[in-house]
């Protein structure tokens, strides 16, 4: 696991417990800082309800890495921002691993992994998450991954391997042909709901507002045209956006993320761990903003709300 962050630790405490050897690459120095072990206090959804997990956990951490490793699979899930510096690292590194993208992408795919062989690549998207307070995570990790085809990616043994080894450790996977426009509509989801999250002042706000909810679709509803005005093919989630009444989709939104679930409970573990702010959940709407007025495509909502995730 690239890294020891939230989604690498869930999923990788996920694969140990199916039986796999894994590890976590930190920086030089973040070792002895991050310690031996973690403290989860997170929901497992491949059990039915979530099942809550309350454990001590010891993990293995390295501060190196060379092409003479012998890894089986790296998985990489950092911050799309992060995402060059990490690739470029791991471009004279790779060896003969294969690399699982497994996170967040607004830029082109292909140009994102051009460093790494791309026959070594599979594109995943996880449906997790939380946050860490010292050495404690909260969150955790529903049924359901996707995993999915961008240009140049492997769509061969590689690629079956990572989808075998998901399934064999009790998750429901979703393969998406056009994994490209999957991830871009997937990036203005985010930043449609973060936005409307800032501009109300929390996720307990929003979710208590059916307005503000509306709002938030709205505000989606704009942004699914840039994906296909910079070259993708939204599918049937978009169109579910774009063409049911606002009203109607806000309202079972709002059940939704205000009821007892995976779901709201991954908002809010992600909202105690300090991560819904102005810098952490405005980035999606500021590189989706900056994305529109380059290519000269209007987004007057979200232009309108630019004092609210501006830094």
């Amino acid at each position: 696991m690239f890294g020891r962050g939230t989604i690498a630790t869930l999923y990788g405490w996920a694969l140990e417990k199916a039986g796999h050897q894994v590890e976590f690459y930190v920086r030089p120095g973040r070792a002895a800082a991050l310690g031996s072990t973690v403290d989860l206090r997170i929901r497992d959804g491949r059990v039915r309800r979530g099942a809550p997990v309350a454990q001590r956990w010891p993990v293995t951490l390295r501060e190196d890495l060379d092409a003479g490793h012998d890894y089986d699979l790296i998985v990489l899930s950092v911050n799309h921002d992060q995402l060059d510096d990490a690739v470029g690292f791991l471009g004279s590194r790779v060896g003969d691993a294969t690399v699982l993208m497994f996170g967040n992408v607004w830029a082109e795919p292909s140009a994102v992994v051009s460093p790494l062989p791309g026959d070594q690549v599979v594109w995943g998207f996880p449906a997790g998450g939380g946050g860490f307070t010292g050495s404690t995570l909260r969150g955790g990790v529903t049924k359901k991954i996707f995993l999915g085809f961008c240009e140049g990616s492997n769509r061969a043994e590689r690629y079956t391997l990572v989808r075998d080894l998901f399934a064999d450790a009790g998750f429901s996977v979703s393969e998406q042909p056009d994994f490209r426009s999957w991830l871009w509509v997937h990036f203005v989801l985010d930043a449609g709901l973060l936005t409307q999250v800032l501009a109300v002042g929390g996720q307990a706000r929003l979710f208590a507002s059916r307005k503000a909810v509306e709002q938030a679709v709205l505000l989606t509803r704009e942004m699914i045209p840039l994906v296909k005005a910079r070259g993708g093919s939204p599918g049937g989630g978009a169109a579910l956006v774009s063409r049911v009444p606002a009203g109607l989709l806000s309202f079972f939104l709002q059940r939704l993320l205000a009821g007892k679930n995976m779901y709201s409970f991954l908002m809010e573990e992600l909202d105690r761990a300090g991560h819904l702010t102005r810098e952490g959940a405005g980035l999606y709407a500021r590189d989706v903003l900056a994305e529109a007025r380059k290519i000269e495509f209007p987004t007057p909502r979200l232009a309108a709300l630019e004092n609210v995730f501006a830094t």
